[in-house]
């Protein structure tokens, strides 16, 4: 069957719109802290109710096997529209801390039902070439979290509750797009009844425990990542007094520049293979955590900026591939709940190491915190290594 060629640059499209959602507040922390009060550890709190709503969705998602029963498109609506008004909900003026971190958690519950239904969707329509189908969408999902940062960068002279609409003005957007432009594709095999234990039996496979583990060790590091970007920013500024780094505006591009490796990687696994693609993304992206603490002490800016680009790019490469490991090694009934729980379970991985940097950082001045994050990519790599051995058969190249 021949697929429009409009189908892919939708989707992909409407993954940016919809997932600049998630990093909406990251976007506009300090005046969040000023115009409601909150203290200065905001960040990793709001941050973590985001993804502590997303795993709270992928999970109900699972269990319900809401997107291997239902249509992915509408899902993907639904949602888009339910998050973008949660997402609205923040610039109301009589806002507390406690009501801005459900408004979040809201906000996350409904992105379950946008990241990854927006790989189901690619994954029903490219059976083939998926590795670089998911580097396009998860790559627009990268810059759809970077999004933010630029915006406010831009939207400097104007209130930053401009930062808020204009996220929820696109999520809006990408879930018409959606919804009048990509019906449910050719491979998709619906569900026939309500399965309970379908989030459970993917993992019976050994490859596809072996992918999923790798992608595990993976989150670990790439969420906590991505959060703590300004951070590092300001703090080499302040190092550095004679350096004025535009946090916004590089916080953008190191988070966005993982949009365009994506992309590279799905081209790179047509030739190397998705495995091993996946495990040299996440093998160099160890080694920047590991060596993070000596990048503060050097004088030369564009040196420690170079690092944080090649950083933000390995870091999140290997995600799409490890998304197209977990796709291509369950049933095709279950392959929407699948993608959903390896989500949830990732996620979920990622407040324990957003708190704990987070943590580290109110009790200590040192530097050497973001290499605890190298935890993830090693135990991922040993996962990943040990479990393709250890399987009967072999996870595909």
């Amino acid at each position: 069957m021949n697929i429009p060629k409009r189908i892919l640059p939708l989707i992909v499209i409407s993954q940016f719109c919809c997932t600049s959602l998630w990093f909406a507040s990251n976007g506009v922390l300090n005046d969040l802290i000023i115009n409601f009060g909150l203290k200065s550890g905001a960040l990793g709190h709001l941050t973590s109710a985001v993804q502590l709503g997303f795993i709270s969705g992928t999970l109900l998602f699972a269990v319900l096997t809401i997107t291997d029963r239902f249509s992915p498109s509408k899902v993907f609506f639904v949602s888009a529209i339910l998050g973008a008004l949660f997402n609205l909900t923040v610039v109301w003026d009589g806002n507390v801390f406690t009501s801005i971190l459900v408004l979040r958690f809201l906000t996350g519950f409904f992105l379950a039902g946008i990241y990854p239904v927006g790989m189901k969707i690619a994954a029903d329509y490219y059976s083939k070439g998926l590795g670089l189908s998911l580097g396009f969408l998860v790559g627009a999902l990268v810059v759809g979290t970077a999004f933010p940062h630029l915006v406010k960068s831009m939207t400097g002279s104007l209130p930053w509750k401009a930062v808020l609409l204009t996220t929820s003005a696109l999520a809006t957007i990408g879930g018409f797009l959606i919804f009048l432009l990509v019906p449910d594709g050719p491979n998709r095999k619906a569900g026939q009844k309500l399965d309970f234990s379908a989030f459970l039996r993917v993992f019976n496979k050994p490859d596809f425990r072996a992918a999923a583990f790798g992608y595990f060790g993976h989150m670990w590091e790439l969420y906590a990542f991505w959060a703590f970007v300004p951070v590092i920013l300001n703090t080499y500024n302040k190092l550095h007094p004679k350096v004025e780094i535009n946090v916004p505006i590089w916080s953008f591009i190191i988070i966005g520049v993982g949009g365009l490796a994506c992309v590279i990687g799905g081209y790179l696994s047509l030739t190397l293979g998705t495995k091993r693609t996946a495990f040299s993304a996440l093998l160099f992206s160890c080694l920047c955590c590991l060596i993070s603490p000596w990048m503060f002490s050097i004088e030369m800016p564009l040196v420690f900026l170079a690092f944080l680009l090649f950083w933000g790019m390995v870091v999140v490469a290997d995600s799409p591939l490890f998304s197209t490991l977990v796709a291509n090694n369950a049933s095709l009934e279950i392959k929407g709940t699948a993608l959903t729980i390896v989500n949830c379970i990732g996620f979920s991985i990622t407040i324990f190491s957003i708190l704990l940097i987070n943590y580290l950082q109110e009790i200590s001045n040192s530097n050497n915190i973001y290499a605890y994050l190298a935890i993830g990519p090693v135990l991922g790599l040993i996962a990943l290594g040990t479990n393709g051995r250890k399987s009967k058969s072999v996870l595909p190249q």
